[in-house]
């Protein structure tokens, strides 16, 4: 029943000292990456876009095969973006576990390092997708590693100094997997509000966050507004139907606009609490309001078109995996089972054609899970009190070794370093400074805050909901 909706992730950090106009020493020193690039087997440079000195910013593809395990098989080309500070200087991968953003930003890791940043699209995430695409063995989490690992090699001869990964949610999670299956290709990673379903088939932890999460007036309203769009079923299901054809919308994929919409309640109170703030719970209309701004407030948290076909197509390959390794929190919702026609149904699988069936592999995650407590090294995880997502978050073990895990309290999904109390954040941030060998920090100016890179609500991340 989770789904995801656009993405409201601000990588940025909020750290003073604006520099705009200026070349800096190393980018001076590296006149001709473009030329270095460009000699880079298997890798093409798209584009180059203009961005605020001392960066180069480059939209770039490189060959991959489409079954790693037989490399001469068939190819695709994987997008990525290259946002170039100095070959002086670190490497961040961002890992993004979609598609990627077409324009320069700086993750908060990069930001922390005043590093390079590569940002990677996820295979199977148009343009990226081999043709035609063969699910079961192509789109599977070692497959994936092994895209960013050859990512790696094809650049660290140009990118010597240290590299850190990094990426949210899906992002993170993809980050965590990569680490598992090439330790050796990075040098820590910093992972945000990313889950880990270790066991699919138990999910009592989320239950348990809902019951917990805000103040119980808050989830009493929530409760509240979900039961009443489900009472006025036929009306805001005929609204929904008018609007979809007025809007070129179909619902092949759910099957039907009454079922799109039950899936569509069943998920707001998830969507509210991943990216809305305690303080929000005001304005959540109550059991007599209009329907009118039942609608709207329906449209504010979940999105009336993540639904549709439209809005399901772009992440399909996220369900695919969702249903074949990563698992897919599945939440009770009593207060509405009276009223649910489908219950039960609100699943992975049901956001995916049937054209496609993948058959769960039940160990893929077990795997990440012992590999992260009992080998795992130089991790970072960042969690937010009130996402709904931080409820199965990673764990550390007794294997685990120089690894940080925080929980940023009052925080939703985008929560990040900056948001930890100021010990931690000091903590969190030396050890990434560390991990890069860079200094540590003496003061809050630095790094440099470059508006024209940095204020963006990157589309990272699409709203999961239940």
């Amino acid at each position: 029943m989770l789904r995801m909706r656009h993405a409201l992730l601000s990588i940025a950090v909020g750290l003073a000292g604006a520099v705009t106009g200026v070349t800096s020493p190393a980018a001076a020193a590296d006149p001709d990456i473009l030329q270095q690039l460009r000699a880079v087997p298997g890798l093409t440079v798209l584009e180059e876009q203009p961005v605020a000195a001392p960066y180069r910013f480059f939209i770039l593809s490189i060959t991959q095969p489409d079954d790693h395990r037989h490399p001469r098989a068939g190819t695709f080309q994987q997008r990525f973006t290259l946002l170039h500070r100095g070959t002086d200087r670190p490497m961040v991968l961002h890992t993004t576990g979609y598609n990627v953003p077409g324009f320069a930003f700086r993750s908060e890791p990069t930001r922390l390092v005043d590093g390079n940043q590569i940002s990677v699209e996820q295979r199977f995430f148009t343009p990226s997708r081999p043709a035609p695409p063969d699910w079961d063995d192509e789109l599977t989490i070692w497959q994936a590693a092994t895209d960013h690992h050859r990512i790696v090699e094809a650049l660290k001869p140009v990118y010597a100094q240290k590299w850190i990964s990094t990426g949210a949610s899906k992002g993170g999670m993809t980050s965590v997997y990569h680490r598992r299956f090439y330790p050796g290709d990075v040098d820590g990673t910093v992972a945000y509000v990313a889950p880990q379903d270790v066991v699919n088939s138990e999910d009592s932890a989320y239950d348990r966050f809902f019951t917990r999460v805000g103040t119980a007036q808050c989830r009493a309203a929530l409760d509240a507004v979900q039961v009443e769009a489900l009472r006025r079923r036929s009306e805001l299901v005929a609204r929904y139907q008018a609007w979809a054809a007025a809007n070129e919308r179909t619902f092949t994929i759910t099957g039907s606009a009454d079922r799109a919409f039950e899936f569509m309640v069943n998920g707001t109170t998830w969507a509210f609490w991943q990216y809305s703030l305690a303080s929000d719970c005001a304005d959540v209309p109550p059991a007599t309001a209009s329907s009118d701004a039942i609608w709207d407030w329906l449209d504010l948290i979940y999105g009336i078109d993540s639904n549709t076909d439209q809005g399901i197509e772009p992440y399909i390959p996220y369900y695919f995996q969702a249903s074949y390794q990563l698992g897919y929190p599945e939440i009770s919702l009593p207060h509405l089972a009276r009223l649910q026609r489908y219950r039960g149904q609100d699943r992975a699988q049901s956001y995916i054609p049937r054209s496609i069936v993948p058959r769960f592999q039940p160990f893929a995650m077990g795997d990440i899970d012992l590999w992260v407590r009992l080998s795992g090294r130089q991790l970072l995880f960042v969690y937010g009190q009130n996402d709904p997502w931080g409820a199965e978050p990673f764990r550390l073990g007794p294997g685990t070794r120089d690894s940080l895990s925080y929980v940023a309290a009052g925080a939703n999904h985008g929560a990040n370093i900056a948001l930890l109390t100021a010990p931690e954040s000091a903590t969190a941030t030396a050890a990434v400074r560390r991990w890069a060998g860079v200094p540590a920090v003496t003061s809050l100016a630095g790094p440099s805050y470059i508006p024209s890179l940095d204020d963006h609500n990157l589309a990272l991340d699409r709203r999961f909901t239940r």
